[in-house]
């Protein structure tokens, strides 16, 4: 695996059209909103939500594309396999005496052993190399610090959220059957936001690639990730998502050369049409570079 010797700061655009593309559950499920300005958001959980997900299907879970948070996961069973790979005994005092005479609880690792393990994981696990992770429960593998991290998304205008009425030509229970007399129906709601283009912004750090094992190899699947994640994301819910642009300044040094927001500054979004009509596809707009039009889904900028 090569390693990562240069900074990347990106732009991500996508956009959705008659769907929620990140309802908030404490909210009934409504699209998530700035309730201030009408900005659709999307977190930064719900985009890497997908970038586990595309991997997983991609690389079908074989060793050292494995993902740690997935659905059923228990986190403290993955840990213990760990040390389990490594052939530490944490009911035993420790191999290294450097890492102890006794082992101060039966069951955590202590020193080094912590370091080993936190170094495994990385290896096994391609979210924990990518995005980090808390691993400090259970058996205690420390803490990772991601090199790759999302902002939320923000969509480029105010978006209008929807709300329909659905039916269901069945019920659940006999129950409920008998009180409709069998005319057995469930009404519903959904809410879908009518068309929105989302733009993200993205950053990874070479210095902490280099601390968690993250590639050259794995940064080029991240980029593909990021160009194909909504194709095998489909359901009723999201509606037509779809990722449109992916423009990246690779800096020449791992520290970078200029600052993030110089950079972002250089891509602007304007409307095609007047703003008094309502955006309703990606033809709307124009997403342009320092005044120029791109054309192409990905834009490698060097900065």
């Amino acid at each position: 695996m090569k390693k990562l010797e240069k900074r990347y700061d990106f732009i991500y655009l996508f956009d959705v059209k008659d769907g929620n593309p990140n309802g908030d559950p404490d909210a009934g499920n409504l699209p998530r909103i700035d309730a201030e300005t009408g900005n659709g958001l999307v977190t930064d959980v719900c985009l890497k939500r997908k970038v586990r997900n595309y991997v997983s299907l991609a690389k079908n879970l074989k060793d050292g594309y494995d993902i740690f948070v997935k659905e059923k996961a228990i986190l403290n069973d993955l840990i213990d396999g760990a040390y389990r790979d490594l052939d530490i005994d944490l009911t035993k005092p420790p191999k290294d005496k450097k890492d102890g005479e006794k082992r101060n609880k039966e069951g955590k690792g202590q020193g080094g052993e912590i370091d080993k393990a936190r170094q495994k994981m990385c290896e096994k696990f391609f979210d924990i190399r990518i995005f980090g992770a808390v691993l400090s429960t259970g058996a205690n593998a420390g803490q990772v610090r991601g090199p790759v991290q999302f902002t939320f998304a923000r969509s480029e205008e105010a978006v209008v959220s929807s709300e329909h009425s659905i039916t269901r030509m069945a019920v659940t229970t006999k129950e409920d059957a008998d009180k409709q007399s069998g005319d057995n129906r469930t009404m519903g709601r959904k809410f879908t936001i009518p068309y929105g283009l989302y733009r993200a912004y993205g950053f990874v750090s070479a210095p902490l690639a280099n601390q968690t094992g993250f590639s050259e190899e794995d940064l080029t699947l991240f980029w593909e990730t990021l160009q194909n994640m909504f194709e095998h994301d489909r359901s009723a819910a999201r509606g037509f998502m779809n990722a449109r642009h992916l423009i990246i300044f690779e800096h020449s040094s791992p520290i970078g050369n200029k600052a993030a927001h110089e950079l972002f500054e250089r891509v602007t979004v304007e409307r095609k049409n007047s703003e008094s009509t309502p955006a309703r596809d990606f033809s709307d707009y124009k997403v342009c570079l320092d005044g120029k039009e791109l054309t192409k889904f990905k834009e490698v900028i060097t900065v």
